[in-house]
């Protein structure tokens, strides 16, 4: 008897559901936290979806640059969809339960389209290069094909590293733990509730961080570097500004995608002293604050871009 009844103990098992706190200590505060995050999510919402109907609509803005950009704003729609209607359900419906599966596909989506997002920054960062430093080869080098392929890439390669997660998570027994001190699932904010080693999970996700999105931080800094030294040599002030100051906004942007995004993941590691709502609220910000900022960024900061949407709000008139 004794025996069969430590056998459960000993067994991996996977709870039914997880419980979703939101922020710790900040819960009387939820219902007005919820605020600025909704405003900012339907301003994602209508911002990237504009820049898609425009750009599908107009065959004129079929060019590389801009099917590139059609490819970051699908991928910032299902960024910030992957979290913000979970986190408004806690928030305002107290809606704090998920089921076990819903957690593993929504950690699944949330690093995936993380990394495919880094990659499309990466390949939009490419095309700026070619675009400013061999331009006379652009079309050559950045066909339909050629760009078909990056994107297939893009998406291929961010569901190759992170489908993994899910088989480490799989393997992990959790003795009843499944109280997640999170507005979303992450990977390894459910692998510290296991009562196992999580050692694998650790190393896999710091080789993923390291080799892949850093990677891509590293190529991303090559190419704006190549493009100053290209742009210093423009004879004209004016265009040397205006590309300095494109090349800068396109930084800062990249810059909130990723420094967030490190902090948080690196937090989870080293950061033991880091307050739990300062590193919760930084989570949900690289998440939803990009997808926020690329469409004025990326797009109505293009002039092609800005003059379609003011024709068709004037049409609409």
């Amino acid at each position: 008897m004794m025996l069969s009844a430590a056998i459960p103990n000993e067994t991996a098992f996977h709870p039914p559901t997880f419980v979703l706190l939101g922020i710790p200590g900040m819960q009387d505060q939820h219902v007005w936290i919820a605020i600025p995050f909704c405003s900012m999510y339907i301003l994602a919402l209508v911002g990237n979806g504009t820049i898609l109907y425009i750009i599908i609509t107009d065959r004129a803005l079929h060019e590389p640059m801009y099917l590139f950009l059609c490819l970051l704003s699908i991928t910032d729609l299902v960024l910030c969809s992957t979290t913000l209607p979970k986190m408004l359900a806690i928030f305002w419906l107290r809606s704090h339960v998920i089921s076990y599966h819903g957690c593993l596909t929504q950690m699944f989506f949330v690093h995936a389209v993380f990394a495919t997002e880094s990659a499309v920054l990466l390949a939009m960062a490419f095309d700026r290069y070619v675009a400013i430093c061999r331009p006379l080869h652009y079309t050559s080098i950045l066909n339909a094909v050629v760009i078909g392929k990056i994107g297939l890439a893009c998406v291929t390669r961010g569901l190759l590293f992170v489908f993994p997660f899910v088989i480490l998570i799989e393997r992990l027994p959790f003795c009843g733990h499944h109280i997640i001190p999170h507005t979303y699932c992450e990977h390894m904010g459910i692998a510290k509730l296991a009562c196992a080693s999580i050692k694998p999970n650790t190393i896999y996700g710091l080789t993923v961080a390291l080799s892949v999105t850093g990677m891509d931080v590293v190529l991303i800094a090559t190419s704006y570097i190549l493009i100053l030294q290209a742009v210093l040599r423009l004879p004209s002030k004016d265009a040397q500004f205006r590309a300095f100051s494109t090349c800068g906004a396109h930084i800062c942007v990249i810059l909130v995608f990723y420094i967030p995004a490190f902090f948080s993941f690196f937090t989870h590691r080293f950061g033991h002293h880091v307050p739990p709502q300062v590193h919760i609220i930084l989570a949900n910000l690289y998440l939803l604050v990009p997808p926020v900022l690329n469409p004025l960024v990326y797009g109505i900061n293009t002039k092609q871009i800005r003059l379609r949407i003011l024709d068709f709000f004037v049409k609409r008139r």
